[in-house]
């Protein structure tokens, strides 16, 4: 098994410590305690994947600069700007591109060039040989193997063709709030579940999709639907 490891979460999460108060500081100040989180949390989530199979190859990536989705509209994660970052939080992401030989790039997110990679291995030997590691639900629009480490159970999720296709549409109804997409406010996956419950291609997903956008955006429909198809689709290519 190849892993592919979605480290941008880790290294955020790095820099917090454990407060026994509320007095206590929020982040470290020591670049070596982040640095030892950050290495026992990535072992453990190696050591744990080990125990359910053989892994072959590591690929680590993290750190990726520019995003052209804010080409697209500046409101892209705009709800971020005012977001406290940790400290150490530059210097974790050059620990680990230094350390970890992490890969990233410019323009696009961390999380694209993960997808592009998922691909071009599963398209090469088989998706059932790749594995995306990572807590960002985006990576459900693919039929991949997915191992959340913080999820409850710590499951490898095994995402059908037919369950990634309706997992993105459903999101570009149902939008996302972490990175400020959201295009029918007020609607949920209860509505998603119902108003896709017939749709079975790409071609009915289309067609469904473009008629709620018609509903609200009239005579912008069809600029409204590239943009949030653009801003949540992400690039294999």
């Amino acid at each position: 098994m190849i892993l592919l490891i979605d480290a941008d979460s880790l290294i955020f999460a790095s820099c917090y410590r454990k407060r026994e108060t509320p007095d206590d500081d929020l982040y470290y100040k020591d670049i070596e305690d982040a640095r030892n989180k950050f290495d026992q949390s990535y072992m453990k989530i190696i050591n744990d994947l080990e125990d359910k199979m053989p892994i072959d190859k590591v690929l680590t990536f993290s750190g990726s600069k520019g995003n052209f989705r804010k080409l697209i509209t500046p409101t892209y994660k705009a709800n971020r700007k005012k977001q406290e970052l940790p400290p150490l939080l530059n210097e974790m992401h050059q620990y680990v591109k230094d350390y970890y030989d992490s890969i990233w790039g410019y323009g696009i997110e961390t999380d694209d060039i993960v997808a592009r990679y998922w691909k071009e291995i599963s398209d090469d030997i088989g998706r059932n040989e790749v594995m995306i590691v990572s807590i960002d639900k985006d990576y459900r629009q693919f039929p991949a193997l997915i191992y959340n480490y913080f999820y409850s159970k710590k499951e490898v999720l095994d995402i059908s063709e037919d369950e990634a296709m309706y997992n993105f549409y459903e999101q570009m109804i149902v939008g996302d709030t972490a990175d400020n997409v959201n295009m029918f406010s007020g609607r949920g996956r209860v509505f998603a579940k119902k108003y896709l419950k017939d749709c079975d291609t790409k071609y009915q997903y289309t067609k469904k999709m473009y008629e709620l956008f018609k509903q609200k955006y009239k005579g912008k429909a069809r600029q409204k639907y590239a943009e949030c198809y653009h801003l949540l689709k992400l690039r294999t290519t």
